[in-house]
């Protein structure tokens, strides 16, 4: 006796299928918690403090003796610091950083630890040693960011570099002993701070004794000195040398308020980044940089792989996830659901296109929405030829550096009304970094082209 397939029992059938396979779908298809690298010892040894210590107050001593020393205010007000980490120009991540380590106030027992809110956010070792600092690491792609120049180091306020050092290997992946690149500040009360582990060659052309405003570029986030990968330590003293733990909260030991601006939360689950790939990223092992397969380029009917890139992922949050057409059709939206509590994390999944022209892929978390753009069938803007050449520092006091995979072989300047000021031209070596021209403060535009006739012109601002 055959079966009666009434029109109620398709219906039931097709709505059955039709949410079968929008979960199958929307599990992700790859991702979880990244590892994030930890320190095996002290991020600065005891003998590099001291030396550190030292050579600053040489180097006080020194600009005082030249009365370039600039006046110390002992009666004035701490300076309020801005983050110190910030995305070069040039760059679309939404955020390039997640904070791993705050200070550690347990000085009585090794391997017990009190952060500021008496939470455990920080490290010490079996010698008892204390971080003594804040840890913010590159996120996504450490290894990649620090190639890029793309993570970099910022004044946290107005001062007068007191200290530097560059020339130090910069691919650590474990504790060491080694001296760090690094840029000290001293601010107007005589309070100091310290930007370590930076990229060799990647430090402010700046010199000792000059001064920097809050927000100056530093230096690119690196792995110089006891490292395991790219990283900020960003430590802090008081006009009387003692440390300062820049955060308050009930279990601070240190002082009795807050150094910074807008202090932000104890975390800070954001997204980073909403990017498109070709396939699942390596993120391979340290010191090697990341495959990260990132593209904005499709050709009609490509898997499109979609990642979405956090920090401090909360247990028993939402994402809310959407890929949008080029005629403004949705193609997915859904919501997913976060089970853990991870530092850092990220989530993949992959769909065919079906349409030609500019798609957008965002993600909404915590109220923020982090917007994506790619390109089906089309060349997109991010596709133009030198689409990875990028300058740095910007803003640029006096060299100018090239980063690309292209030969460069022609570089000109031109001031904000079209007058060229600067040209340099090098067919054969290629060029990798100029003298910005004596010119006035402001911006300025530099345009770039390659031995392919390629070419690429980005906005400077020179202070």
């Amino acid at each position: 006796m055959k079966s009666k397939i009434t029109l109620q029992t398709l219906l039931i059938f097709l709505v059955t299928t039709t949410v079968l396979i929008a979960q199958q779908s929307f599990s992700p298809s790859t991702g979880g918690p990244v590892d994030v690298p930890r320190n095996e010892g002290a991020c600065i040894s005891d003998e590099l403090r001291i030396q550190i210590k030292e050579r600053i107050a040489q180097n006080r001593a020194q600009l005082a003796a030249e009365g370039r020393l600039q006046p110390i205010n002992t009666e004035g007000n701490h300076p309020l610091f801005a983050w110190p980490v910030d995305q070069a120009n040039g760059f679309g991540y939404n955020e390039v950083w997640s904070l791993t380590n705050y200070v550690d106030h347990n000085s009585a027992f090794p391997n017990q630890i009190s952060d500021y809110d008496c939470g455990t956010r920080s490290y010490d070792t079996n010698s008892g040693y204390n971080h003594q600092g804040f840890d913010v690491i590159n996120w996504p792609f450490w290894w990649k960011q620090m190639d890029l120049n793309q993570g970099i180091n910022v004044a946290g306020a107005d001062g007068q570099i007191i200290d530097k050092n560059d020339g130090s290997f910069d691919r650590n992946c474990a504790f060491n002993n080694d001296m760090p690149n690094y840029v000290a500040l001293q601010h107007a009360d005589g309070s100091v701070t310290w930007y370590l582990h930076m990229k060799e060659g990647g430090l402010t052309s700046k010199n000792i004794g000059d001064t920097v405003t809050q927000g100056e570029f530093l230096g690119v986030i690196g792995s110089s000195g006891s490292s395991t990968a790219p990283h900020l330590h960003f430590e802090v003293y008081d006009n009387n040398d003692n440390l300062i733990d820049p955060s308050i909260g009930s279990c601070n030991t240190l002082n009795s308020d807050s150094w910074w601006i807008d202090q932000k939360p104890y975390y800070t689950p954001a997204v980073n980044a909403v990017l498109t790939h070709t396939g699942f990223p390596d993120f391979g092992t340290c010191p090697t940089t990341e495959t990260t397969n990132e593209s904005n380029q499709f050709d009609l009917g490509d898997q499109v792989y979609y990642g979405v890139y956090l920090k401090d992922q909360r247990a028993g949050t939402q994402i809310n996830l959407k890929i949008t057409r080029p005629d403004s059709t949705i193609l997915f939206e859904w919501d997913f659901d976060l089970v853990d509590d991870l530092q850092i994390s990220y989530w993949m999944w992959n769909f065919p296109n079906d349409m030609t022209g500019e798609w957008t892929w965002e993600a909404t978390y915590m109220g923020e929405t982090a917007t994506h753009t790619f390109n089906v069938g089309v060349l997109g803007t991010e596709e133009n030829p030198l689409a990875d050449t990028s300058l740095f520092p910007n803003p640029v006091s006096n060299e100018l550096r090239v980063i690309s995979d292209a030969i460069i072989a022609k570089i000109a300047v031109h001031d904000i009304v079209g007058r060229e000021v600067y040209v340099k031209n090098s067919e054969n070596a290629g060029i990798d970094r100029i003298d910005f021209p004596n010119v006035p403060n402001g911006v300025y535009f530099v345009s770039l082209f390659s031995t392919e006739s390629e070419s690429k012109t980005i906005k400077i601002i020179k202070n």
